[in-house]
C-alpha cells in the first residue's frame, strides 16, 4: 500500500509549478487529490480532477472544497495560488494592490474557511509563502505584504485549531523554477538570455541555484504528513540558505 492511500486532499493553485509538483506527488504516494485553479494543469495530473476556481471569490472557493470533499471528508489542505506584482507603495496602484492581496492571503484565508469544518482530526494545512515575509527585496510592497500576512494567518490558526487536532504550517520558498518566477526573469533579463538571469538569481544563495519545485513540494508532503505530527503554527525556509547569510562578503 502506498503511504498516503486513504488520504483526501485539495491543492489550490495546483495547475503549475509549486503546487502542480506537490499535487503530482501526493497523487504519486497514493492520496486522493483534486485541483483547483484558473488555469488547467492539461493532463499532468494522470486522472486527478480539476476545477475551475477563482480564489477571489468566495462560493467558488467553498464549490472547490465541497467537490473535492464529496460529501465525505477532506485531510488535507494546499493553498498554493500566488500572484507577484512588483512596486514600491508609491508605485503600485490600490487596485493592484488588493489584486495580490485577495489571491496571495485573502484566497488562504476563503479555503481554510471552506476546508476546516470539513476536516476530521489528523488533518492539515499547508500554506505556500515566501521568504519575503521576512526579507524583502526592491519593490515588492504588495507581495510581501501578502506574504506577510499569511504568516500571521497561519499562526492565528494553528492556534484556534489545534483544539480540533488540525495543523497548520507554511513553506517560505526563495528562488523557485517556476512559470511565475520564469515570467518576472523574463522581464528583468532585457537582451540576455533567460537562463543567465536565473542563475544570477541563484547564485545569491548560499547553494548557488534556483530551487526545483520537487524540493519544496517534498517539505510539503512532510509537513502533512504524519511523520510532522507535533509541528503546527511553524514556518519553513526552503530557500538554499539566502536568509541564513549576511550580504557583506569576506
Amino acid at each position: 500500500m502506498k503511504p498516503y492511500s486513504g488520504k483526501n486532499a485539495l491543492v489550490f493553485g495546483g495547475a503549475s509549478g509549486i503546487g502542480l509538483v506537490t499535487a503530482q506527488l501526493l497523487q504519486e504516494r497514493g492520496a486522493k487529490v483534486t485541483v483547483a485553479d484558473l488555469s488547467d494543469p492539461n493532463g499532468d495530473l494522470h486522472g486527478a480532477p480539476w476545477l475551475r476556481c477563482d480564489v477571489r471569490e468566495p462560493a467558488q472557493v467553498e464549490a472547490a472544497v465541497q467537490t473535492a470533499a464529496d460529501g465525505k471528508n477532506l485531510d488535507w489542505l494546499v493553498y498554493s495560488a500566488g500572484i507577484q506584482h512588483y512596486g514600491t507603495v508609491i508605485t503600485t496602484p490600490v487596485e493592484e494592490y488588493d489584486m495580490v492581496q485577495s489571491v496571495n492571503a485573502r484566497g488562504a484565508f476563503l479555503a481554510a474557511r471552506a476546508a476546516i469544518p470539513r476536516m476530521k482530526a489528523g488533518g492539515a494545512i499547508v500554506i505556500v509563502s515566501s521568504v519575503q515575509a521576512l526579507a524583502c527585496q526592491d519593490g515588492v510592497a504588495a507581495y510581501a505584504a501578502s506574504k506577510g500576512t499569511l504568516e500571521a494567518l497561519v499562526r492565528a490558526m494553528a492556534v484556534d485549531h489545534a483544539k480540533d487536532h488540525i495543523r497548520v504550517n507554511s513553506v517560505m520558498p526563495g528562488t523557485v523554477d517556476t512559470p511565475m518566477v520564469r515570467a518576472s526573469a523574463d522581464s528583468f533579463r532585457g537582451d540576455g538570455p533567460l537562463e543567465e538571469i536565473l542563475a544570477e538569481w541563484g547564485s545569491s544563495h548560499p547553494l548557488q541555484r534556483v530551487a526545483q519545485p520537487a524540493e519544496v513540494a517534498q517539505v510539503i508532503a512532510f509537513l502533512l504528513s504524519d511523520e510532522a505530527s507535533f509541528l503546527t503554527g511553524s514556518s519553513y525556509r526552503v530557500d538554499g540558505g539566502l536568509l541564513a547569510q549576511l550580504p557583506v562578503r569576506l
